[in-house]
C-alpha cells in the first residue's frame, strides 16, 4: 500500500517518481535557480514545440483558475496536448471511486499529470503510485510549488536578486499553503520575514521550527499599519473560507486586513505587491495602479514558469 488516511492527511511511503513535483523541497536551489532561468527564456519565445507528442491530464479536485488555465495554456504553447477535468464532479471520483484508481487510469493516457486535491498528501500519494510523474498544483493547505516557483521568479524580476529580502507575509498564514512554500524555497536566500497574521490564522509551529533550523529570521505581529515600511515584498494572502470547518471563526477574520492605497506612502521605493489571487477584500481596487502593484503581472509570470516545469519534468529530467 502506497499510503494511507489518518486525521484527514494522506501519509506518504518513501517511493517517488524521480521526475514528479510535489513540494518546493523537491528541488535543489540550482534546480530552483534552473527553472527561473528557463522561465526567462520561455518569457522571450513562449511559442515553443518542446512537447509535440505529449499528453498531460489536468485533475482537479478543487476550483482554479489561474493555475490551470495557466498550465493548459503552457502545455498548448509547447505543442502538447489536454486532457483532464476542471470539477471533481463531472469524473469518475463523484461515483466513489478512489484516488488510487484514478491515478492508475488516468496514468494509462498522459505523459503526466498535474493534480489539485482537497487533501494535504494527496500528491505525495499520488506521485507513489504514479508510473508517471506529478505536478502538484496544490494539496488542501500543505504546498503549492508552482505558484513558489512562479512568486520567486516575481521576486527576481522586480528585485533582481533573491538574496537578503525582507519579506512580509499577510493574512492566512495557517492554511496559506502559497506562504508555506514560499518561506521554504527562499531559505537558499537568506530572507528576513514578518508575519503579520490574527492569532487564529499565524504561521504553524512547524514552519517557524523550520525557519529557526535555518536560520531565518522572522517577527511576528496581528498589526498590519505601517508593519511593512521597511519591506521588500509585501504578500498578501486571501483568508480562505474552503478551509474553515467551523465558519463562525471565518467570519471573525475574513475582513482583518485592507491594503490601500494610502497605506503605501512610506513604503520603500521597491517594494512590490505580491498576491496569489484571487482576492476577496485584502487589497482595495485603488492600489491596483499603483506601481507597487505586481499582482496581475505576477499571474502572468505563472505562464512561464509552468512551462519550465513542464519542459524540466518531461523533457529535462
Amino acid at each position: 500500500m502506497a499510503g494511507k488516511k489518518e486525521n484527514g492527511k494522506i501519509i506518504r511511503n518513501n517511493t517517488m517518481s524521480k521526475n514528479s513535483l510535489v513540494s518546493i523541497s523537491d528541488y535543489s536551489k540550482d534546480e530552483i535557480l534552473s527553472i527561473l532561468e528557463s522561465a526567462a527564456g520561455f518569457e522571450a519565445n513562449p511559442n515553443q514545440k518542446t512537447l509535440d507528442g505529449k499528453v498531460i491530464a489536468t485533475l482537479f479536485f478543487e476550483p482554479s483558475t489561474r493555475t490551470r488555465l495557466s498550465f493548459e495554456t503552457a502545455v498548448i504553447r509547447l505543442g502538447g496536448s489536454i486532457i483532464g477535468f476542471s470539477d471533481a464532479a463531472t469524473s469518475s471520483s463523484s461515483k466513489g471511486e478512489t484516488l488510487n484508481d484514478t491515478i492508475h487510469m488516468v496514468s494509462c493516457y498522459a505523459d503526466a499529470i498535474v493534480m489539485r486535491h482537497p487533501l494535504e498528501g494527496a500528491a505525495r500519494y499520488a506521485a507513489e503510485i504514479s508510473p508517471v510523474p506529478i505536478i502538484n498544483a496544490g494539496d488542501g493547505a500543505n504546498q503549492h510549488p508552482s505558484q513558489t516557483l512562479l512568486d520567486l521568479y516575481s521576486i527576481l524580476k522586480t528585485q533582481g536578486t533573491l538574496e537578503n529580502l525582507t519579506i512580509c507575509l499577510v493574512g492566512d498564514l495557517k492554511y496559506g499553503r502559497t506562504v508555506h512554500s514560499l518561506l521554504m524555497a527562499m531559505s537558499h536566500f537568506n530572507p528576513t520575514f514578518k508575519f503579520i497574521a490574527p492569532d487564529e490564522l499565524k504561521m504553524p509551529d512547524e514552519y517557524k521550527v523550520f525557519c529557526k533550523k535555518h536560520n531565518i529570521k522572522y517577527t511576528e505581529s496581528t498589526e498590519l499599519n505601517d508593519n511593512f515600511n521597511d519591506a521588500d515584498i509585501l504578500y498578501m494572502t486571501r483568508v480562505q473560507k474552503e478551509r474553515f470547518l467551523d465558519l463562525m471563526e471565518y467570519e471573525r477574520v475574513k475582513n482583518v486586513y485592507t491594503l490601500k492605497n494610502e497605506m503605501l506612502a512610506h513604503s520603500k521605493p521597491n517594494l512590490r505587491i505580491l498576491h496569489p489571487l484571487p482576492r476577496v477584500t485584502e487589497i482595495d481596487p485603488d492600489v491596483d495602479t499603483n506601481e507597487k502593484a505586481y499582482y496581475f503581472k505576477q499571474a502572468q509570470n505563472g505562464l512561464y514558469v509552468r512551462q519550465a516545469i513542464l519542459s524540466k519534468v518531461l523533457i529535462q529530467q
